[in-house]
């Protein structure tokens, strides 16, 4: 449990994880950063004054998509980063925290390739340490492979690829215990019967949750993505990225669609996924299929190339994980629709 004195300490030991040079920066702002509400006449950025939908410049601080996405979410403003997708806020971690040949971080292995990606293009050493049996999580494992210079530790939960969640308890103990950021990503949250950390936010000001609005919100091809952290975490987020990074008719289509409700389609990926996980485990072909709290299922089957070459054969394309570490002859299938899903099915039941 995290005393008041905790926190505190915690924070200050997150502003001296902060690069200096990024401590020292003087942010790129525009003049209408100085107002808040309307003006009549824009004559200060170099637009084309005539309106034709897109002439004007976006929100750099998407300050009204944030005050919406502040009611769903339950998470002050000040809290909140909107990234050109998760992506985004993955970079600027190792951006803000991390020296480029000189620090270091951590992360779960099998698990999304874009932390180690973003490591190798920021010069950042990257420590994988391997989920144990059944892609468990080892607590202990990740804090030993930390040193002095591991600035960020990083797990996925729900993971990708192999769709399970990590309990509650050893999240928060890992939290507690590393001495850096740890970046939790929950994209596949809404699909889990686990619930956010979204509310330890404030007791543990290293903690950066990742969310997104391309899974259960369905807007992949907005590309939107969400970091929750302490509030001078998403201030220097805030000042390190592009002045424009989130254009306005995304900002406009997003605002529109959280009005609505996705909650009937989750509950119907997520019975699918049920379904689909029951059907696959009587096909064949396949050897194992593996729990899942996301929007895909991980199977493993003999000759993962020859099923997926199969697969594309019948016009229906799937992951092929088999080269991933931990993940040998394993396929990572994602739930479509129901009529996408019987049609995967029943494909899948007719080969031996």
């Amino acid at each position: 449990m995290m005393t008041q004195r905790d926190t505190e300490s915690t924070a200050r030991r997150v502003e001296e994880l902060i690069r200096p040079n990024i401590r020292a920066l003087a942010p790129y702002s525009t003049a209408r950063d100085e107002y808040e509400g309307e003006l009549g006449i824009y004559l200060d950025a170099n637009e084309n004054p005539y309106e034709n939908g897109y002439n004007r410049y976006p929100d750099p601080h998407q300050k009204a998509l944030k005050r919406q996405i502040a009611r769903i979410k339950g998470v002050p403003v000040e809290r909140i980063f909107i990234g050109n997708g998760s992506d985004e806020a993955i970079d600027l971690v190792y951006r803000v925290f991390c020296r480029p040949g000189v620090d270091n971080a951590v992360s779960i292995a099998p698990t999304y390739g874009m932390y180690k990606v973003a490591a190798a293009i920021n010069d950042v050493e990257f420590r994988e340490v391997p989920l144990g049996a059944g892609f468990s999580l080892d607590g202990d494992a990740l804090l030993a492979a930390a040193d002095g210079q591991t600035k960020l530790l990083f797990v996925c939960s729900p993971n990708n690829p192999s769709g399970n969640s990590f309990p509650r308890g050893e999240l928060l103990r890992i939290v507690e215990r590393f001495p850096g950021v740890v970046v939790l990503d929950e994209a596949y949250i809404d699909f889990a019967a686990q619930e956010s950390l979204l509310p330890e936010l404030e007791s543990h000001p290293n903690l950066v949750i990742l969310q997104t609005l391309s899974k259960a919100w369905g807007m992949a091809g907005l590309r939107l993505g969400l970091a929750f952290a302490s509030p001078r975490v998403a201030e220097v987020f805030a000042q390190v990225k592009y002045p424009y990074n989130v254009n306005g008719p995304t900002q406009r289509i997003v605002a529109e669609r959280l009005d609505r409700s996705v909650a009937d389609q989750v509950r119907e990926l997520t019975g699918q996924r049920e379904r689909v996980m029951r059907e696959l485990s009587g096909c064949p072909v396949i050897r194992q299929v593996f729990p899942s709290d996301a929007n895909f299922v991980l199977v493993r089957v003999d000759d993962p190339r020859g099923v997926y070459e199969a697969l594309i054969g019948e016009g229906i394309i799937v992951r092929d994980r088999s080269r991933v570490a931990g993940c040998a002859g394993c396929l990572r299938i994602t739930v479509g629709t129901p009529e996408e899903n019987d049609r995967l099915i029943r494909v899948l039941k007719r080969m031996e």
